[in-house]
């Protein structure tokens, strides 16, 4: 099918819709990228952990090398109990290479790096063009824009994340997000020095939080802590002087480092855990939705950048190999929901939310390799 000139339209410049750019880009097609911000968006301050699945998927798309250039190696974790006592220790991922092992990066070094790539390869990123409309007949998709224009192709990829814009463009029923049950604050400090070693994140299941920490390679504390309470009103922001005091009331409640290295840390991001677990209608004929458009899980897994990635490549796939667009669609969503539905249940089962053990998988790892390799067909 990719011989056909196909020309297909992204909706949003950020972690899915880079990556679906470049793994289509791949597979021949014609690619434009239309993302809302405008350039000089900023840093929110959250940062994330790559798996090695989301590295083996950007190998596909020859993106591996350009992110494992960003942020730094992860290699093994452990946890501690609310008394500092170490529950267990053990490497992390396929992590003898640098192109599969786990990294640790700011969302916005990730997002840079793959525009950065998507320039490289000459694929049109749009800044500033934020969707308004579509409408879709026999003959294409066409997008309307914030600033008047319209761009046509023959398919529409909504990677507009978890308030994506095209789900409720092709169906104002869909499911809004959830609240996930938890608060997840984010910081970085270099002014503590808490116990660590080079590539280990430590996991501390405390009385009143779930707490993370890893120590870059310049000495720079990154930490994360999802507590359970009621949603927040205003998230993506530093939170108030009372929030910061209680999370570090609670912490000290631990036998743990946990409150001394939030304490000695000026920013802090607040925000709150959502899923998105129902979303019925993933497509239309020239419509699809991936990553967190169309199935976000709550960050526990952390594995929401890893399944954007595998998205992108198995879209192009698909897209490369069926006999037309229906059969491409229909394929991608038979592969794609299983895997993605069972790190949404995962994450909540992991929040508590759900008080379900966690669910074995649908897919083996065999399996998945199988997929994502891009020389094989699907």
């Amino acid at each position: 099918m990719a011989g056909q000139n196909t020309r297909v339209i992204v909706i949003g410049g950020g972690i899915a819709g880079t990556s679906a750019a470049l793994a289509l880009h791949r597979a021949g097609l014609e690619v434009l990228v239309c993302e809302a911000h405008p350039r000089t968006a900023g840093d929110l301050g959250a940062f994330l952990t790559l798996a090695s699945n989301g590295m083996k998927a950007l190998a596909q798309i020859g993106a591996a090398e350009a992110i494992a250039r960003v942020g730094f190696g992860l290699t093994a974790m452990n946890a501690l109990d609310e008394n500092g006592t170490e529950l267990v220790k053990r490497p992390m991922g396929d992590h003898a290479d640098p192109l599969t092992r786990f990294r640790c990066l700011r969302w916005s070094e990730l997002t840079a790096a793959l525009q950065t790539e998507v320039n490289a390869q000459g694929i049109e990123l749009r800044h500033a063009a934020a969707l308004v409309g579509l409408t879709e007949d026999g003959s294409g998709v066409t997008a309307e824009l914030a600033d008047g224009t319209t761009v046509t192709g023959d398919l529409l990829v909504g990677a507009d994340g978890l308030n994506s814009v095209v789900r409720t463009l092709i169906d104002p029923k869909a499911p809004h997000p959830r609240y996930a049950g938890q608060r997840v604050f984010y910081g970085y400090t270099d002014q503590i020095a808490p116990p660590s070693e080079p590539g280990l994140i430590t996991m501390v299941r405390g009385q009143v939080a779930n707490f993370g920490y890893t120590i870059s390679p310049t000495g720079q504390v990154y930490w994360f802590a999802r507590q359970t309470a009621d949603a927040l009103e205003q998230v993506g922001v530093a939170p108030s002087a009372q929030l910061r005091a209680e999370l570090i009331e609670d912490l000290r409640k631990d036998a743990t480092p946990t409150a001394d290295i939030v304490a000695a840390t000026e920013g802090i991001l607040v925000t709150n855990a959502r899923d998105l677990p129902d979303v019925t209608q993933w497509s239309t004929e020239r419509v699809l939705l991936i990553g967190d458009a169309a199935h976000a899980a709550s960050p526990a897994t952390g594995q929401g950048a890893s399944m954007a990635f595998e998205d992108a490549v198995i879209l192009a796939k698909a897209l490369r190999d069926s006999e037309n667009q229906g059969a491409a669609l229909k394929l991608y969503e038979q592969l794609r929901r299983p895997r993605t539905q069972h790190n949404i249940t995962a994450s909540a089962a992991m929040t508590g939310r759900s008080g379900a053990p966690l669910p074995a998988s649908p897919i083996s790892d065999e399996e998945l390799a199988r997929q994502l390799d891009w020389e094989s067909t699907l």
